[in-house]
């Protein structure tokens, strides 16, 4: 009796606006409202290649990556269970799209990271106070997404679900098909490589301006 009432419970949770959206887009989508499968469209094309990019650092390869995941998207949404959030199924399209290709072939890197803006990645924190300050929160994001592409692709996607996609730690673990458990603890060392990394590649500079 105890689990069924939360069981209950859960089930009845209100649903944020967002997924109450997406929720309404997919319905009336399966019916075939058209207006509704181009806000769908819109919608998803955006956030795949977005992830996408964060996984291969390369616009073309995510382009390519997020047309290929629109489309097994818009293939499989008849049978999507619309009661189930939409934004965990779609970003597992795209991972198990990008590990298909690392399997298959490397992934080709034709464009210099340092031509990728970081700041395409996220939303920007808001105006830095000086154009000093600018500057160095930009050499910090090249840092960071410079190191980010050297990761294990482990770390990498864990990473990018939950840093830059702020998924819930529930959400990466359906993404990931791992336990929530091993999503927390991957992570974790996946911030610590990461935080070492860039900073190793800091250090240096800082000795040389205190000297």
């Amino acid at each position: 009796m105890r689990v069924q009432s939360g069981v209950s419970a859960t089930m009845t949770m209100p649903l944020s606006e967002t997924e109450a959206l997406h929720r309404s887009w997919v319905e009336r989508a399966q019916a075939g409202d058209r207006a509704a499968q181009e806000d769908l469209a819109r919608h998803c094309q955006r956030l795949a290649y977005l992830v996408a990019l964060q996984l291969t650092g390369n616009r073309d390869d995510a382009l390519d990556l997020a047309q290929d995941a629109m489309v097994r998207f818009f293939g499989a949404l008849h049978r999507f269970d619309r009661s189930r959030p939409l934004r965990p199924w779609l970003l597992r399209i795209v991972r198990n799209l990008y590990r298909d290709r690392l399997r298959r072939r490397r992934i080709r890197r034709t464009e210099a990271l340092e031509n990728v803006s970081p700041a395409a990645l996220t939303e920007a924190a808001g105006p830095a106070p000086d154009p000093e300050a600018r500057s160095e929160r930009r050499e910090l994001q090249r840092l960071v997404w410079e190191e980010l592409q050297k990761l294990p692709l482990k770390d990498r996607e864990v990473l990018v679900l939950r840093d830059y996609q702020d998924l819930e730690y529930s959400e990466i673990a359906r993404v990931l098909r791992i336990p929530r458990g091993t999503v927390m603890s991957r992570l974790h060392r996946a911030r610590r490589r990461l935080a070492e990394a860039v900073h190793r590649r800091m250090k240096p500079g800082e000795e040389g301006h205190d000297a």
